[in-house]
């Protein structure tokens, strides 16, 4: 399955609370879970005012309409095309 990087404008996401992110997580998962298995959220990464999800999908419309039913935002998707890392360079 393809895997795709998306940007999430979300001003003050650095300062969430752990109750909020707890509450916004459960929120998305629970959109996965009724678009069924050709969506996987991969893990997230919080910045001062953006987030970074990975997902693994069948397609970029499938990341789009995540978003959609979950009131996220969704600024820019990325589909990965190769995974690098220090073993790349051996």
């Amino acid at each position: 399955m393809p895997k795709f990087v998306i940007e999430r404008d979300v001003p003050g996401a650095g300062k969430l609370t752990p109750a909020e992110l707890k509450s916004i997580s459960q929120k998305s998962f629970g959109v996965l879970c009724s678009l069924g298995p050709s969506i996987q959220w991969v893990q997230s990464y919080v910045t001062e005012n953006k987030v970074y999800c990975v997902y693994n999908a069948k397609d970029e419309s499938l990341v789009r309409r995540h978003a959609e039913l979950g009131g996220l935002p969704c600024n820019l998707i990325n589909r990965v095309m190769v995974i690098i890392d220090p073993t790349t360079a051996e």
